[in-house]
């Protein structure tokens, strides 16, 4: 018996009224508008910047301007150009906006529509492996899951790449049946495309791409194999064309360098950011605190393994197939968290194939019931354990949401407006909260203003530095060039001029300090420096 035999339903005996299903493309369209607009509210102000959003804009408006992205470090070649040149196209329609928080602000429209449209696929997946019920169930978690949604909101890389993913297992997935459908070899080809632009949009996505395709080769899961040698071949061709562009540009040495160094950071070999660097928070006290924010998504993660077991129990090929994209994105997240580079925004590349994993295994949709056959009590008592916790999760992410939008979470943005109305431009500034990198409040001002991380009085005497920004929650967390110590002293010194409190970097304040003169020659700098 096929695959598409098992979700068959048979005809109703005459005389049997048959019940009226909601087409799909009207719960695609619910789906794409509901996600859409819960994003699109409160897109700006409801999360503060992210520092990777500040370093993408910027290399955004470099791919508009023609060639590799770049900044003033040179070009970028950490990440591959997909969502770059995307903004690129976003801001040649609609304009750049000079303004960084403005900037920002609009790349996360952008992203708040690939996310409308991530769930459309989501729906679209769901509803061939299992039915319209479940899919719409997983087009709702994924548009009220607030992890989702603070994923989704910020200018990041993330989104797009599971938008592309999404799209290629839904192709692909329409090749697992017998017979065969027309043009199958084009149709796998398309699917290596999908998965070529994930590749093309985040390295990472190769392990929830070609890791789950090659294990599907391996044990004879999904589409015949020469289908999938096919998606393969294809996978990597964009990226191919992109390494062949750097290499005839005369750049492959700096593209060799950026990714080795970002393979140690993957394994694991470098530490520096996520929760397992050095005197940062760990991931128990990170999800502790955040439990009354992300409650309901952590259930959901919880009943992963659950899912899994039943789709890899099953004899349908596609849900099998489902079964090694939500594994190999497990597999990833426990690596980083026993060994590799741990950040908050891998959990995305996993919470997106759990669902689509938890809506399809507990559909309970393998096989036809007979017209009017009474379900066994034990599958009813499932089915009222299933709409409770679907209230229950969806009531906690409502909740959540509404809390997080009805207070604003935009620090540097009114710091940028302080500052502009009191500091002249060009001032020189001290930024402690850059670590061995330049943090938050350099990529936030700099536009605007001289930014250094003057750790010690030399220092910033020599840079005639007079004024202070500290986003405290960033120091109390480790993450700084003081220790919150040295920072407090170094605060204590100076006049408050400015401060605000948000979820993101908790205190945000600005500090004028007192002038120093530089040390006369031969002298050391003495003070807060480490």
């Amino acid at each position: 018996m096929t695959a598409t035999a098992l979700t068959r339903i048979p005809d109703a005996p005459p005389g049997t009224p048959r019940r009226r299903r909601v087409p799909v493309a009207l719960l695609a369209m619910a789906a794409f508008l509901l996600t859409g607009a819960v994003r699109l509210v409160g897109v700006g102000p409801s999360a503060d910047l992210f520092v990777d959003e500040l370093i993408y804009r910027e290399l955004g408006m470099s791919a508009a301007q023609g060639g590799f992205p770049r900044n003033e470090d040179g070009l970028f070649f950490l990440h591959p150009p997909g969502f770059f040149y995307l903004q690129a196209g976003w801001g040649e329609l609609f304009g750049f906006e000079p303004d960084v928080v403005t900037g920002v602000y609009d790349i996360r429209v952008l992203n708040a529509l690939l996310a409308a449209c991530t769930a459309v696929l989501l729906l679209l997946l769901v509803v061939r492996l299992a039915s319209r019920t479940a899919g719409a169930v997983a087009a709702l978690l994924f548009a009220l899951d607030p992890y989702i949604i603070r994923q989704n909101n910020r200018a990041m890389l993330d989104t797009e790449t599971m938008m592309w993913t999404l799209a290629g297992y839904l192709v692909l997935f329409g090749l697992i049946r017998t017979p065969l459908p027309k043009r199958a070899r084009t149709r796998a080809a398309g699917a290596g495309l999908l998965f070529g632009l994930a590749l093309l949009t985040k390295d990472h996505s190769a392990l929830i791409t070609l890791l789950p395709l090659g294990c599907a080769l391996l044990l004879g899961w999904g589409p015949p194999r020469k289908l999938l040698l096919i998606t393969v071949s294809t996978a990597v061709v964009p990226y191919g064309l992109y390494v062949a562009a750097v290499a005839a540009a005369g750049h492959f040495d700096a593209f060799l360098d950026a990714k080795s160094a970002g393979v140690r950071r993957l394994l694991g070999l470098v530490q520096e950011s996520g929760f397992n660097a050095p005197g940062t928070p760990s991931l128990a006290d990170r999800l502790a605190d955040e439990l009354t924010l992300y409650g309901s998504t952590y259930v959901l993660l919880a009943l992963g393994p659950a899912a899994l077991v039943l789709l890899w129990r099953s004899k349908a090929p596609a849900r099998r197939m489902l079964a090694l994209f939500q594994l190999c994105a497990g597999l990833t997240l426990l690596y980083a968290l026993a060994k590799g580079t741990l950040e908050e925004q891998a959990l995305y590349l996993l919470i997106v194939p759990n669902l689509a994993a938890l809506t399809v295994a507990f559909s309970g949709r393998t096989r036809p019931r007979p017209h009017r056959a009474p379900r066994p009590a034990r599958h009813r008592t499932a089915r009222v354990a299933a709409v409770a916790l679907l209230a229950a999760t969806t009531a906690f992410a409502s909740t959540s949401y509404a809390a997080g939008r009805l207070q604003d979470d935009d620090g540097y943005a009114r710091l940028r407006s302080y500052m502009s109305e009191h500091i002249p431009a060009g001032t020189p500034v001290a930024a402690i909260d850059g670590g061995a990198t330049r943090g938050i409040s350099t990529w936030a001002l700099r536009d605007r203003y001289r930014l250094g991380e003057w750790l010690t009085p030399q220092d910033r005497a020599e840079a005639q530095a007079r004024y202070l920004v500290i986003p405290w929650k960033v120091i109390e967390e480790g993450y700084g060039g003081l220790d919150e110590r040295q920072a407090r002293s170094l605060a204590a010194e100076g006049k408050l001029l400015f401060s605000t409190h948000g979820r993101t970097y908790g205190t945000l304040a600005l500090y004028e300090l007192p002038p120093l003169a530089p040390a006369a020659p031969g002298t050391q700098g003495g003070g807060h420096g480490r």
